[in-house]
């Protein structure tokens, strides 16, 4: 029953110990995206033969997670590292924190870039929302166009790691985003030209992780995961259980868990604690300086303190004292100190306290106590502060944490497993039930209903994804939906209203006036069909009305039709020289009765007047209205957007493959005097002229790349490059030729003399190769042997300065060719010996002659009787000829 219960409530996801591929083995790929604030990571599941099946995709740096930063600086987009690169040095150009700018008001955006110091040019935009203004003082980006730079960035990685094109993606999301959030990230990955399979709630994407390998056959149990990234904290409980069920006719356990709750400090993270330690630097430096100075209006003195402090925290967490060091933090004044652990805990005193109360309250809600749960597996980055694992031993009374998990790896692990099981490509064995629940609860409500309140609960918070909802109403004109956030209950970070959706429904009107004058059986019912997608999402798919009439109609009397229905079969009699033609004769008179019984029923029926239904149902049209910050971008804006975006892939492609040909230029300079230097025997293949002019133009071009070329294009690249090579190609040739083409020489040479001892075996022991063929291969032969000759011949009265007369490549291309002919004609298979039929001996030729006489009575009496049938005396045999 248990079984049955999670089988039609959950989603069934498949699992791999072994990953197998369909019939069809298509080289795919999928991916993970798990998308924070400040960090990205990438992992990919790659069905490519060779490749491990499931991996992190490393950035250009060998790093296993990038930094989720987009720059504008010069009119060229850096993204990721190279973001980073320059974030100390112009603070204002390389925009962080982007993700959470998605859905959110200005004033919301507003507040919390000023509370990191973070110098953004940030403008309202026509929907209440922020747009970011880049250093060019005109061009602006919405946050969804500077997130799907991003993920576009992370699909290059799994492209880079799969070596595949990869387009399907599961992307991870906090358990706290609201509907706003959510359709603005699948905005933004449409945008960057990702298919969204669907985003997963990290902690069931941590929870995923922490299942595949285990068994909960003989132990169900309650696992907490608790999670502090770099701005929020939550804690979840999951329960983990096994069911039994049939496969093959064989009875298997299969895992399963539930999202039960979370709980979340949208305001508590990582950077909470180094916002601590910069505050408490910066008030030092102040005091250093003296006269009121304050760092804190320096963007650029505060992003370089930002840099160091985040190095200075990471150390504390293995250390009990950690150095600073910022050199030029101001005005050419270097800043270096050093604080404690004991220290920095006391500055973020209030914050270890305000970590406890997720985990507090899911355990709360539950009813659990701390001894049932089973784990508290930490995830996050921060989870990783020797202070905070202090608090949550001594809140659960234990010596120890698990931590199991890779804290910075499970989530996106975890989805990837989402993404596979998801995907068309790739077949997991084992299995894994998963049960999500939406984070928020959803009501609705109707406008333009007659009545008392028509607001109702429509989804309760932590409900089961993905699910189909209906809702059915009597009413007869057109009328509005809004969907809202469960009310008295929480809002995602930044909203201010509960409502996020509104909905006009028309078209009932017209269906009430069109049917109005039909006589309705039942008033007219309008039907909503919501559905809350695997990805939290709720939505308003479809309306229709349903009318219902009553009409008279004429049907025949009950009695009439009974006696109409009764056939009466008259007495035939046929003449018939078979038993099958009256059989026939039989069913043919039953069919004539009954068309002349029902002819005449037909005549006399008569009718009644009799009430019936009929059901109509009518697509009514559906349009949203918009609602401020959480409207999605226009279908305008998104064309609009993506035509940007287009145009800066473009150019980016151009730029990195303009850095290629300089960093090729400049390695060729390099190289080529390096050869200069120390090649040997070059003077012996070119004049001092010439290599005097290639020095000349090889320091023209260094002397150039370092000035006028630090901008120059592709093009000019490449003509510098074709340049040096018109001088430097034909000198290396011509050494390189110098030992080469005499090794070259005496390879042909010796093939030609084992040539010869393969023609005489052709002749001794293969007779029947075809002799043209063999006199064609010993004339190439011949030509070839000529041609050497006459070639060395040539290049021995050739000056070394000079082009060689022929070249060692010249030499492997005749002798590769002959050997194809060589190899073509020793193929020809030795034919097939003709066989003979052996002569029968004597006693075979006696026994032949000794037959019985009976035989040859069979025999004669076969003449007979085909001599009878050849006659026509037989009709029967006649017959039987011709079947």
């Amino acid at each position: 029953m248990m079984a049955a219960v999670w089988l039609k409530s959950g989603f069934i996801i498949s699992f791999f110990v072994l990953l197998t591929f369909f019939p069809i083995e298509s080289e795919s790929a999928v991916s993970s995206i798990d998308l924070g604030s400040e960090w990205m990571k990438v992992a990919v599941v790659n069905l490519k033969p060779g490749h491990i099946p499931i991996s992190i995709a490393i950035n250009e740096m060998s790093k296993r997670k990038s930094p989720a930063l987009v720059a504008f600086t010069n009119g060229d987009r850096l993204l990721a590292e190279e973001a980073a690169g320059i974030i100390a040095r112009y603070p204002d150009k390389v925009y962080s924190q982007v993700r959470d700018m998605i859905g959110k008001p200005f004033s919301y955006v507003k507040n919390l870039i000023d509370s990191l110091y973070l110098p953004f040019d940030i403008v309202e935009d026509s929907r209440g929302s922020v747009g970011i203004k880049t250093d060019d003082g005109v061009t602006v980006y919405s946050p969804e166009e500077l997130v799907a730079m991003v993920l576009s960035y992370g699909m290059s990685l799994s492209e880079l790691q799969t070596k595949l094109k990869v387009k399907d993606v599961v992307i991870s999301v906090p358990p706290f985003f609201g509907q706003a959030e959510r359709k603005g990230l699948l905005q933004a990955a449409q945008l960057a030209n990702i298919n969204v399979l669907a985003l997963i709630n990290e902690h069931s994407g941590a929870a995923l992780q922490y299942g595949i390998d285990k068994d909960f056959a003989n132990q169900s149990r309650h696992v907490v995961f608790y999670d502090m990234g770099s701005s929020t904290t939550y804690a979840t409980l999951v329960y983990f259980s096994a069911y039994n069920t049939k496969e093959f006719g064989k009875s298997v356990s299969v895992n399963q868990f539930q999202v039960k709750d979370v709980s979340w400090n949208t305001d508590l993270g990582g950077r909470n604690m180094e916002m601590r330690l910069v505050e408490y630097f910066a008030d030092e430096f102040n005091n250093q300086v003296g006269g009121g100075f304050d760092v804190r209006k320096f963007p650029k003195a505060m992003a370089k303190l930002k840099k160091q402090v985040k190095r200075t925290k990471e150390i504390l967490s293995a250390n009990t004292m950690a150095p600073i060091s910022v050199e030029s933090l101001y005005d050419d004044r270097d800043f270096r100190s050093s604080i404690t652990r004991e220290k920095f805990e006391e500055l973020c005193g209030d914050l270890w306290e305000q970590s406890l109360t997720p985990l507090k309250e899911v355990i709360k809600n539950s009813g659990l106590k701390i001894d049932d749960i089973y784990a508290v597996e930490l995830i996050g980055g921060n989870t990783r502060v020797p202070k905070l694992q202090a608090k949550l031993q001594e809140y659960l009374g234990r010596n120890d944490l698990d931590k199991h998990l890779d804290a910075d790896e499970a989530i996106v692990l975890g989805a990837a497993l989402h993404a596979a099981n998801l995907s068309d490509g790739i077949k997991l064995n084992r299995k894994l039930g998963m049960i999500d629940g939406s984070s928020y609860g959803f009501t609705m409500e109707l406008h333009g209903i007659d009545g008392d309140s028509t607001k109702e609960l429509l989804v309760q918070r932590m409900k089961k994804l993905p699910i189909k909802l209906f809702r059915s109403i009597k009413h007869n004109k057109d009328f509005e939906v809004s969907l809202s956030y469960e009310s008295g209950g929480l809002l995602p970070p930044g909203v201010s209203s509960d409502k996020f959706a509104h909905y006009i429904v028309s078209g009932l009107a017209d269906a009430s006036e069109k049917y109005s004058s039909r006589n309705l059986s039942a008033p007219i019912k309008a039907n909503l069909h919501f559905s809350l997608s695997r990805s939290g999402i709720l939505s308003l798919d479809r309306a229709d009305a349903t009318v219902e009439i009553s009409e008279w109609v004429d049907v025949p009397k009950k009695n009439l039709t009974v006696e109409n229905s009764t056939t009466v079969i008259p007495n035939t009699s046929t003449n018939a020289g078979s038993t099958s033609s009256a059989e026939d004769s039989k069913t043919s008179g039953n069919l004539d009765s009954n068309e002349t019984s029902s002819s005449k029923g037909e005549e006399n029926v008569e009718t009644e007047k009799k009430l019936k239904k009929r059901t109509f149902r009518v697509p009514l049209k559906i349009t949203e209205k918009a609602l401020g910050p959480g409207m999605l971008l226009s279908d305008e804006s998104l064309s609009q957007a993506k035509s940007r975006l287009d145009a800066l892939d473009k150019k980016d492609a151009e730029r990195r493959r303009t850095a290629e040909l300089k960093n090729n230029l400049e390695s060729f300079v390099y190289t080529a005097r390096e050869k200069l230097d120390s090649a040997e025997d070059i003077e012996k293949v070119s004049t001092t002229e010439e290599r005097q002019s290639l020095i000349e133009k090889l320091e023209e071009v260094q002397d150039w790349l370092y000035t006028d070329g630090e901008d120059a294009s592709a093009a000019e690249f490449t003509e510098r490059l074709g340049l040096l090579k018109a001088k430097y190609d034909p000198i290396f040739f011509r050494l390189s030729e110098l030992t080469e083409r005499p090794t070259a020489s005496e390879h042909a040479r010796i093939y030609l003399t084992e040539l010869q001892q393969i023609v005489s075996d052709w002749e001794k022991n293969k007779s029947w190769l075809p002799k043209e063929k063999i006199d064609e291969v010993r004339s190439e032969a011949e030509k070839f042997k000529k041609w050497l000759a006459d070639k060395e011949t040539e290049q021995k009265k050739t000056s070394l300065f000079s082009t060689p007369a022929f070249s060692s490549e010249d030499v492997y291309d005749k002798v590769f060719s002959l050997r194809d002919k060589v190899a073509t004609l020793n193929k020809i298979p030795k034919p097939k010996p003709k066989i003979e039929k052996p002569l029968k001996n004597e006693t075979e030729s006696k026994n032949e002659k000794a037959k019985p006489e009976n035989s040859a009575s069979e025999e004669n009496s076969s003449k007979d009787e085909s001599t009878t049938s050849s006659n026509g005396n037989d009709p029967e045999s006649e017959a039987h000829d011709e079947l």
